[in-house]
């Protein structure tokens, strides 16, 4: 893999796309509520040892990040044998990314860890969807 011809353009474009995306839908009137229920959390909210504003987003801001570059890495190193993958390409590498590794590769944690299915669909629903539309956008820009 090569960071040489890597469009940082469009790696951030994607980056803040599925940044909105999860806050979206993690969000108050979408799956949040739905999600904190399914986890067993009553009351809808963290608690003070789980609210550290600095440590969720900047977890968060740093796990979209590195997803969003380690696809752009793929999809620049594929676009170097492969010319003309167009952005039906990268959105298709972002969804097999994003359901073959992200959501598959935590199924056996969640479960294992008390999560229900629903928890992990939830989850991981979402990285998948980040992916696929990440893997779009860094295929336009490249």
């Amino acid at each position: 893999m090569t960071f040489s011809g890597l469009n940082l353009i469009g790696v951030l474009v994607a980056f803040i796309v599925s940044f909105i995306s999860g806050g979206i839908w993690f969000g108050p009137k979408t799956f949040y509520p739905v999600w904190m229920k399914a986890k067993g959390v009553a009351s809808g909210q963290l608690n003070s040892n789980q609210n550290k504003p600095a440590i969720l987003f900047g977890g968060t801001i740093i796990g979209v990040l590195v997803q969003t570059l380690t696809l752009a890495l793929i999809i620049n190193s594929l676009q170097k044998y492969q010319p003309n993958l167009g952005i039906l390409d990268g959105a298709g590498i972002g969804f097999a990314l994003g359901v073959g590794i992200a959501m598959f590769a935590s199924l056996s944690h969640r479960l294992f860890g008390g999560d229900s299915f629903k928890v992990w669909i939830i989850e991981t629903s979402n990285d998948a969807i980040n992916l696929t539309i990440a893997g779009a956008i860094i295929a336009f820009f490249n």
